[in-house]
């Protein structure tokens, strides 16, 4: 029996062992047969219990009883709580990337406007607090910074567009892009993808108003007083970020 075709045999063999089949047999011999017996061992199963790692001697069958040890690990499996946890890791992940990616054209489209100083760009200060208060990470702001003073680097235009989405909602739709045309494109095949259709300019945006949002960090002990004087300075409304119905004191500490 070739070096391969033993390998073969006791792959498939230990492929048994490991989904189960009773411990008692399966001796390979050398002239490729597979026949049980009793004489093929493992080690204990107190051994096998204990340890991570599941130790098979294969016994060749032949008059010098050559022994070759294997060793294998029982399969990973992750539970129900970590599969969550990763799934919801991996959503704000791709939220994060949309957040850097937005806030990255919005400081390439202040220092277009008037250059990478913000005591003096009054654009870019102002895209420099916002990214603060979202957290943004400082060298995130430095590339693009950077990255907008250089020659090749176009500047991002602010464009609206006005949408009936499905059921005849209006919407607003803002985008920044340094290719107009394929923003305008990229815009109108999500729109139709979601049953809706793009609308004729000024029929939607009389509908709206735009208004300032703060965003605070509070503990619970301070949202009453966060409320009154939210409201005593004129504010619309408050409201609590989102959360997760299963989520628990140690999920939110991960």
């Amino acid at each position: 029996m070739g070096s391969s075709s033993l390998t073969r045999a006791v792959g498939a063999i230990l492929h048994r062992f490991t989904n189960g089949v009773p411990t008692t047999s399966l001796i390979v011999s050398r002239n490729g047969l597979l026949k049980r017996s009793r004489q093929l061992l493992l080690s204990s199963a107190s051994s096998i219990s204990s340890s991570p790692s599941v130790l098979y001697q294969v016994n060749t069958d032949s008059n010098e009883h050559q022994f070759r040890s294997i060793s294998t690990f029982p399969p990973l499996c992750m539970g129900r709580r970590s599969s969550k946890i990763a799934g919801r890791k991996g959503a704000q992940d791709a939220k994060k990337a949309k957040l850097y990616s937005r806030i990255g054209k919005e400081v390439v489209s202040a220092v277009k406007k008037s250059g990478p100083n913000p005591s003096s760009n009054t654009f870019l200060a102002a895209v420099l607090d916002k990214a603060k208060e979202l957290d943004v990470p400082k060298e995130i702001l430095e590339r693009n910074i950077k990255r907008a003073s250089e020659k090749g680097q176009e500047a991002y235009i602010e464009k609206v567009y006005e949408v009936y989405g499905y059921g005849g909602v209006s919407m607003v739709v803002e985008v920044l892009t340094d290719k107009i045309t394929r923003s305008v494109a990229a815009v109108r095949e999500v729109v139709k993808d979601c049953g809706g259709k793009m609308a004729d300019p000024g029929s939607v945006m009389f509908k709206f108003r735009r208004v300032r949002v703060v965003n605070i960090k509070v503990t619970d002990a301070d949202k009453d007083q966060l409320l009154n004087i939210a409201l005593d300075a004129g504010a619309e409304d408050v409201i609590e970020p989102p959360a997760y119905e299963d989520d628990t004191d140690e999920d939110r500490s991960e």
